[in-house]
C-alpha cells in the first residue's frame, strides 16, 4: 500500500506528479479524493495518442491492469499507462494505492502465461519466470521506462 500526498502547487504546468508508467503487479486499486490528477494514456482508432483525465467519483475505486496480469492473460488484459499531473486547485491531493501481486516470492515458483489462455492458435507471449527475477528486473529499471515486458516476451 502507498499513500500520496501532493500538496497545492502554483506552478503545475512546471512539473509532474508521477511520470507515466505502468504498475509491475497483478492489479492496483486505487482511492482519490475529489482532486483529481489521475490520467491514463489513451489511443484513438486513427492511432493518435492522448491523456485522458480519469475524474474522480465519489466512492469509487479505481482499477488498474499490472504487467503481471497481462502477462498471465497473454495479452488478453493489458497493462495500463497512467501518470499523475499536478493540479491546479489551493487544496493537496491524496491518493491511497494498493498493490495486489502473487505471494510467493522465491525462486521455486514460476509465473508466466495460463496455460487455459494458451494455445495452438494463441501461443504463449512471455516465458515463465519467478518473482525474484521479475522485481529483481522492475527494480534494476527507471520508473518511466516502459520495457519491463520486453524482458519477458518470446521472440516472435
Amino acid at each position: 500500500m502507498v499513500c500520496h500526498y501532493y500538496p497545492h502547487c502554483p506552478e503545475p504546468e512546471r512539473t509532474m506528479g508521477i511520470v507515466p508508467h505502468t504498475d509491475p503487479g497483478v492489479l492496483t486499486v486505487l482511492a482519490q479524493d475529489g482532486v483529481g490528477g489521475l490520467q491514463v494514456k489513451h489511443q484513438d482508432e486513427d492511432g493518435k495518442i492522448s491523456w485522458v483525465d480519469v475524474k474522480p467519483v465519489p466512492g469509487a475505486l479505481v482499477i488498474n491492469v499490472g504487467d503481471l496480469l497481462q502477462i498471465m492473460s497473454n495479452d488478453k488484459y493489458t497493462s495500463v499507462e497512467h501518470r499523475v499531473v499536478m493540479n491546479t486547485r489551493e487544496e493537496p491531493r491524496v491518493s491511497i494505492g494498493i498493490f495486489f501481486s502473487p505471494g510467493k516470492r522465491g525462486d521455486s515458483v514460476f509465473y508466466g502465461p495460463l496455460p487455459e489462455l494458451v494455445s495452438s492458435e494463441n501461443p504463449p507471449k512471455y516465458r515463465n519466470f519467478t518473482m525474484s527475477e521479475f522485481y529483481g528486473t522492475f527494480f534494476s529499471r527507471d520508473l518511466a521506462s516502459k520495457a519491463l515486458l520486453d524482458n519477458f516476451k518470446l521472440s516472435p
